[in-house]
């Protein structure tokens, strides 16, 4: 975990700092699901740049969400996984992409 979240006075404020980043909720969403190489995620996610999918994932990697393991074969694979730490925000994560989808339909509706 970050040493820096120290700053935040809000709780709330540190969860958001976790989750902050371009596409982590569906990532986590995709990991649980079993879409957990490299590849599969890019493919599952075209609007994201390798690089950004690296950051994001290091970075959940770095709070304690995902783990990482590397196969020794040729060619190396690489697979993600939640950590049981991980799963405990999973249901917090499936309740705020259900919340964003019904403001965002209630938003296009009043538009």
């Amino acid at each position: 975990m970050e040493k820096n979240l120290v700053e935040y006075s809000c709780p709330s404020d540190v969860f958001m700092k976790v989750l902050k980043g371009k596409c982590k909720t569906t990532l986590l969403v995709l990991i649980k699901k079993e879409v957990n190489r490299f590849g599969e995620m890019k493919r599952a996610l075209p609007t994201i740049s390798e690089r950004m999918l690296a950051k994001q994932l290091d970075e959940l990697e770095a709070d304690g969400i995902l783990s990482r393991t590397v196969f020794a074969e040729v060619p190396p694979r690489v697979e993600y996984a939640l950590t049981e730490y991980g799963e405990t925000i999973y249901p917090i994560v499936k309740e705020i992409r259900k919340w964003g989808r019904i403001h965002q339909e209630k938003t296009l509706q009043n538009m």
